[in-house]
């Protein structure tokens, strides 16, 4: 990449009608620095280049033709899940934790506890959140959240006939989600 950045700034002064002379009074560059830039026999520095981004008036990026930003938009692929619902995972790197949406429908009033190694933490986002944890049975609406062993036998439903949906963190064995919030004021 750096290979590119003398023909650059030779194509660059072309442009604009400029001397040698010129752009080393204009940016304090020696004249024979500059040569040396354009044909390729000095490295660029950081020292040399932002001067010469002033005068020329472009970003240091054009200058060292720094590849393009990507659109950063995280496109989402909602997936079925075998239990019924959607998940949509938000994580794209496998990692010790993953972060998943998931749309979760009425699975029905009969639980069916599973248990895996792991630890999940579920934040509420919409609906009503049917959770059934060991002889626990709870549920939680809109900005609550549960967290717990996933060896401990869990199941969970939408509460009523709406599907809820939720923002789950799922961690290896291990891994636990750590969150710090302000006690509510009394």
């Amino acid at each position: 990449m750096l290979d590119e950045v003398g023909p650059r700034l030779k194509r660059l002064r072309a442009q604009r009608g400029l001397t040698l002379a010129v752009l080393a009074e204009t940016t304090g560059i020696s004249k024979s620095t500059l040569s040396r830039l354009e044909s390729g026999q000095r490295r660029p520095s950081l020292e040399l280049l932002l001067p010469l981004a002033g005068a020329y008036g472009v970003p240091l990026d054009d200058l060292v033709g720094a590849p393009e930003v990507g659109d950063p938009r995280v496109r989402l692929s909602p997936r079925p899940h075998a239990n019924g619902g959607t998940f949509v995972p938000l994580t794209r790197s496998p990692g010790p934790l993953q972060a998943y949406k998931l749309v979760i429908p009425n699975r029905g009033t009969e639980p069916e506890l599973r248990s895996h190694e792991g630890y999940e933490w579920l934040y509420v986002l919409d609906g009503r959140l049917r959770l059934v944890l060991g002889a626990h049975d709870l549920v939680l609406g809109p900005g609550e959240v549960a967290e717990w062993d996933t060896k401990v036998p869990h199941w969970f439903s939408s509460a009523d006939q709406r599907p809820v949906e939720v923002l789950s963190l799922f961690g290896r064995q291990g891994e636990r989600m750590h969150v710090r919030a302000k006690p509510k004021a009394a």
